[in-house]
């Protein structure tokens, strides 16, 4: 069984600084845990912990058997590890994976996130750029940490797939500028179902209050915006307004090839 100070040290890593003194984070779960234990060894994912009830264990030997390190939990002990109230089935501790090399790419899309705040929300981005095939998502410094546990929760194992990047976005899109589309997605921009056939691009999406940082948005050359049919609503939650744009800007490179 798990020890009280391994219990401690699996519940530190909630907090940001300790996940990057250490280099890993939690993923949590049983539906996560397997999805994280297929991927094992591939595409840089690193299973570095294992804790799991006894029936997980029975019920998956055939792959928790493949890593070094694990630890059988009761259900209560897992719950002090983690933020789910009930985990019936495994946590694990995994090591933070090196997105690939950012390249600048004309015949694909790059999601650009400026100051997501709400790890809910930026989970979820990266959901919606896993579903519509957008390996290459870059965020600025000050959006929220993309290993937060809730963004975790809210990734629904993206994450394991679609690794971010963080850079400063006025000084890497000033280098893009001209040599590919940069869209970003604005209340007054031109409406997407508008749009020539963009084989790809640069998509931004801003914050959730300000939208998109003036310094970002001066090297938007194409504002883009989803167009109201005379609804009351103020605006769309942002990775509401990422999934719309994704779908839209996904069919116009379709209709390019």
């Amino acid at each position: 069984m798990i020890s009280k100070a391994q219990i401690k040290s699996i519940r530190a890593l909630q907090q940001k600084k300790h996940r990057y003194e250490q280099g890993c984070f939690v993923v949590e779960g049983e539906k996560l845990v397997l999805e994280l234990l297929s991927l094992h060894g591939g595409r840089g994912v690193q299973c570095l912990k294992l804790v799991m009830t006894e029936d997980f264990a029975q019920a998956h030997e055939n792959l928790w058997s493949r890593c070094e390190s694990v630890w059988l939990a009761t259900a209560e002990q897992l719950a002090q590890m983690g933020q789910l109230q009930s985990n019936r089935g495994a946590l694990a501790v995994v090591a933070m994976p090196k997105p690939d090399p950012l390249i600048c790419q004309p015949d694909n899309w790059t999601l650009v996130l400026d100051c997501i705040n709400d790890p809910g929300n930026l989970g979820t981005i990266l959901r919606v750029a896993d579903w519509f095939g957008i390996e290459q998502v870059v965020c600025s410094a000050n959006t929220v940490d993309v290993f937060n546990p809730k963004v975790v929760a809210a990734a629904k194992g993206s994450l394991l797939r679609v690794m971010p990047h963080v850079r400063d976005l006025p000084e890497l899109l000033s280098q893009w500028q001209g040599q590919l589309p940069i869209l970003g997605a604005v209340l007054d921009g031109e409406s997407v179902h508008d749009l020539p056939v963009l084989q790809g691009g640069v998509l931004v999406m801003g914050n959730e209050s300000h939208g998109i940082s003036s310094a970002v948005a001066a090297l938007i050359d194409r504002p883009v915006t989803i167009p109201s049919y005379g609804g009351g609503a103020e605006s769309l939650n942002v990775a509401m307004a990422t999934g719309i744009l994704c779908d839209n800007l996904r069919r116009l490179s379709c209709s390019a090839k």
